[in-house]
């Protein structure tokens, strides 16, 4: 009895394993942490080598894309730009000192590619928006990745709405355009499935709050106000972060970064359970959380991004959140870290990239490896994938001395964080869709 008992065991296991390398759900993959359980993915590409294929995608978007039964989503937008006079004349009416695109009318888009041929398979108008807001020059109206779960996407473009499309028919079930909040520079938050919610991020510079919507109806199950006193600039109110669902203290909690804060949250009913100030000014701040060792590890974003490991006890039945330590030298305002047992990897904006000791902050290795990234790196095999705007991977071993294994390039620009499946890597650069192996 006790051989069937684990060989059922064993069984589940396996199963779960494969169904995790089969399918990749959501931005930074099944966990939300950037670990993927794919084995055998490659080393070593180029244009020429180790291309299964290459689809060119329409539209521009910096959205993950998501695979479930051997098809990939992911979201695009075409815009149309307003006239010359059109965007100064709104261009007017920002505090907003950044490189802005303004369009006259963008349509928003959910597209499927066939995993095993490349084929494009559906090309589907989501939404639309006459006169949408104003996004910075490098963003994009289809930056958020979308979420697939059981046949439904859940295609969110900020403040433009958020939709359920079912994959089968590509009919939309549903659409929640209420949720519109002044992002200045464009969509960046992804939304996150937990049973039967989905969790987004609302934080503008006009109003800060976190949702759960009814993933059935996209109808609001509960709405949460951030409470954390803010800068007076209403520039330095917003925030691009994505939430987390880990265990907190023996329970799943909804870990969510917002300007200046981070803050957990009852996953059922919304409550503040804990919040923790950064000790300095953070906005902007584009990186997922990310939990292990009882720890959990925030990037605060700009001005000058600090790594924060918080811990979170309890005292006197209340949830008191504390800094265990602190890291200032060249951490990321926009990609999110990666840990690995008790090692956290993370490459700056500028390209930097470092692992340190996960419980004291302690640096074992800090190294250039490109110029420019935004993309998320993640774990898979033994290894860590760091991706750099300019098309180059740098494949490093994941472990407390810096080894590097490869440095591969593609054209075009990479923005987007990358998908693996099986034993292959989905990479989207901003002209293609690619299938390595």
């Amino acid at each position: 009895m006790y051989r069937v008992l684990c060989l059922i065991a064993a069984f589940i296991l396996s199963t779960d394993s494969m169904r995790a390398a089969d399918r990749w759900p959501e931005w930074r993959g099944e966990t939300g942490q950037g670990i993927s359980q794919a084995k055998n993915l490659p080393v070593h590409w180029s244009e020429g080598t180790g291309v299964v294929w290459k689809t060119n995608v329409p539209g521009r978007g910096w959205s993950t894309p998501v695979i479930e039964n051997r098809r990939i989503w992911l979201t695009t937008a075409h815009d149309e730009p307003a006239s010359e006079e059109e965007a100064e004349r709104r261009r007017k009416t920002t505090t907003n000192s950044q490189p802005l695109i303004i369009s006259k009318f963008v349509s928003l888009r959910a597209v499927c590619v066939d995993l095993d041929s490349g084929t494009l398979l559906r090309d589907i108008e989501v939404l639309s928006e006459q006169d949408p807001d104003f996004i910075h020059r490098e963003n994009t109206y289809a930056t958020p990745s979308p979420v697939l779960e059981n046949g439904h996407l859940y295609c969110h473009y900020g403040s433009c709405g958020i939709a359920c499309l079912d994959t089968e028919s590509g009919k939309v079930l549903w659409t929640n355009r209420n949720l519109r909040v002044k992002h200045e520079n464009g969509p960046g938050s992804s939304p996150v499935l937990w049973q039967d919610q989905l969790f987004i991020h609302c934080d503008g510079i006009d109003e800060q709050y976190v949702v759960a919507l009814n993933k059935d109806t996209g109808e609001i199950n509960w709405k949460t106000k951030r409470s954390g006193k803010l800068n007076d600039n209403p520039q330095l109110k917003k925030s691009y972060a994505t939430p987390l669902v880990t265990e907190v203290n023996g329970e799943l909690q909804l870990v969510s970064p917002g300007a200046d804060w981070v803050y957990g949250y009852d996953l059922d009913n919304g409550k503040e359970l804990w919040r923790l100030n950064y000790g300095e000014l953070g906005f902007s701040n584009a990186a997922r959380p990310v939990a292990g060792n009882e720890l959990l590890y925030i990037a605060t974003g700009y001005m000058k991004a600090r790594m924060l490991a918080v811990r979170v006890g309890k005292e006197g039945g209340h949830q008191q959140a504390e800094i265990a330590w602190r890291y200032t030298k060249q951490v990321p305002n926009v990609s999110s870290p990666v840990v690995v047992g008790d090692m956290i990897f993370f490459v700056s904006d500028q390209g930097i990239a470092s692992c340190l000791d996960a419980n004291t902050g302690e640096a074992h290795w800090t190294e250039r490896i490109g110029k420019h990234f935004w993309a998320s790196p993640f774990y898979a095999d033994g290894r860590i994938y760091f991706f750099d705007r300019d098309g180059t991977t740098t494949v490093v071993e994941a472990d407390k001395k810096y080894q590097r294994l490869a440095i591969n390039k593609l054209d075009g620009e990479m923005l987007a964080t990358a998908a693996a499946v099986d034993n292959a890597l989905i990479l989207r650069t901003d002209k293609a869709l690619y299938r390595l192996q």
